[in-house]
């Protein structure tokens, strides 16, 4: 085998991984490869990711209208008083973008583990219980200013939130408890305190036909977005969501979750 210029043989027979440059049949500088050449996979990442949900969410409205149709009731009625509800009229959006906010913060209670290998039910009881303790806070700092009963009742929620949701990573680790069963059966326990202290210890006298905690004042909420009636809190949920992609796809740590989440044998190798 010579040092020279490569015989036929010793040519990679492998394309190259990106896009190359072409010279000119003149002998000028070389050319660029088209645009659509060079953005084609990313095209194909966008449509990947948004084929699974969008086939997802097709399914499952086309097995609940068989559903309802077996009820003898109409599905696109049904669909369209749905529709109304959600977007319809601009009272109902703001009320979905209202609800909204603290379910994204609950969906990524469970997205985040569930990159682990780990399926865990239990975000609705963190919510429960990390509300409760919020408005424990709220009623145990009262004499603070605004901006200190928002930080009390911040620190309370996420901390009890976050302890209630390690018991069932306590009872895996040191007991073999399925995670699964665990945060589902935390979740009922969850609900049953939150109406047992609401309804006891924690009731306004003012509340009859609907129990609730004595009132915090409008001045210790978050407040509304700018034209929109819809607090603050959408926005930070927006913000938890894009931090929580940038660590999982762009960190070393999101790297490791991803490989253990996937196997975890062969991320112990």
């Amino acid at each position: 085998m010579s040092l020279g210029s490569p015989t036929p043989m010793e040519t990679p027979l492998t394309p190259p991984l990106g896009p190359t440059l072409t010279r000119a049949p003149d002998g000028g500088a070389p050319k660029a490869p088209p645009v659509a050449e060079i953005n084609e996979p990313l095209l194909g990442q966008i449509v990947g990711a948004l084929a699974t949900p969008t086939m997802a969410c097709l399914a499952a409205l086309l097995l609940f209208g068989l559903f309802v149709a077996i009820t003898g009731r109409d599905p696109i009625a049904v669909y369209y008083q749905m529709y109304r509800g959600s977007f319809g009229t601009w009272f109902s959006f703001q009320n979905t973008l209202l609800r909204a906010a603290p379910l994204m913060l609950t969906a990524l209670a469970t997205a985040l583990p569930l990159r682990l290998g780990l399926v865990v039910l239990g975000g609705e009881g963190s919510m429960v219980i990390g509300g409760l303790a919020a408005a424990a806070g709220a009623m145990a700092a009262h004499t603070q200013g605004p901006n200190g009963l928002k930080i009390v009742m911040l620190l309370s929620g996420a901390i009890v939130g976050g302890l209630w949701m390690s018991m069932a990573g306590a009872l895996r680790a040191y007991r073999g408890v399925n995670e699964t069963i665990s945060t589902l059966l935390l979740n009922y326990i969850a609900i049953a305190l939150l109406n047992h202290i609401v309804e006891g210890p924690l009731r306004d006298p003012a509340s009859l036909n609907k129990p609730s905690t004595p009132p915090i004042g409008d001045d210790n909420m978050l407040g509304n977005i700018p034209g929109l009636d819809c607090h603050w809190g959408l926005v930070w949920g927006l913000a938890a969501c894009l931090v929580t992609w940038i660590l999982m796809n762009r960190t070393t740590f999101g790297f490791a979750a991803r490989m253990v989440g996937g196997n975890v044998r062969a991320a112990l190798l």
